[in-house]
């Protein structure tokens, strides 16, 4: 069972560049663990710290002045290689919602595997919600997965999401886990068969 997921609300971290690919999530040499705990810590590692090891002062993740349970992002998300660890290092970090324009298939697939909600959004109202966000940190951002909305402040936007993938969101189901919740059904059908 993973953490269940119905309704965030939470200030949220800008990060407007544009194809973010998951070598920049999570760096490559750093994809030996084979455990998902861990991977927070180097999240956007080469953006985050200099070859010295030490915090690069501008990059937003290393700006205390923005925290939060959601990441806003620029438009092509995830895009590169299939990796899985840059869904787990976002959700290790502390993310729990995604926001893009546009995310590739094989991350947002790997996203809503991990408990990662990745949430897409108009051009519009992401250009909105990054001006929004910059000038006042404090912005709350809610996400309601049941009723499929973002909102902040008088803006709010409908998002789509795969109905199974949702189903098991909400529940805090795997795909194991979704199959043992039918347990009792594929019994009944079992001895209807019989």
């Amino acid at each position: 069972m993973k953490e269940k997921f119905s309704t965030i609300k939470s200030t949220a971290v800008p990060l407007p560049n544009e194809n973010v690919d998951t070598d920049q999530i999570i760096p490559a040499r750093f994809l030996k663990a084979t455990t998902r705990e861990g991977f927070g810590e180097n999240l956007f590692r080469d953006w985050r710290y200099d070859s010295n090891n030490q915090p690069i002062g501008d990059f937003v993740l290393n700006n205390t002045t923005y925290t939060g349970k959601v990441l806003v992002a620029g438009k092509n998300f995830g895009c590169g290689s299939s990796r899985e660890h840059a869904a787990w290092a976002l959700y290790d970090y502390g993310f729990r919602v995604v926001v893009s324009s546009f995310f590739a298939d094989i991350f947002k697939n790997n996203a809503l595997n991990n408990g990662l909600l990745p949430v897409v959004v108009s051009d519009e109202f992401l250009q909105t919600i990054l001006k929004r966000i910059s000038t006042n940190p404090s912005t709350p951002i809610i996400v309601d997965l049941e009723n499929q909305t973002i909102s902040f402040e008088e803006m709010e936007e409908t998002f789509e999401i795969n109905p199974y993938k949702k189903s098991c969101m909400i529940n805090g189901y795997d795909d194991i886990d979704y199959l043992l919740s039918l347990k009792e059904d594929i019994q009944q059908f079992d001895l209807q068969q019989s």
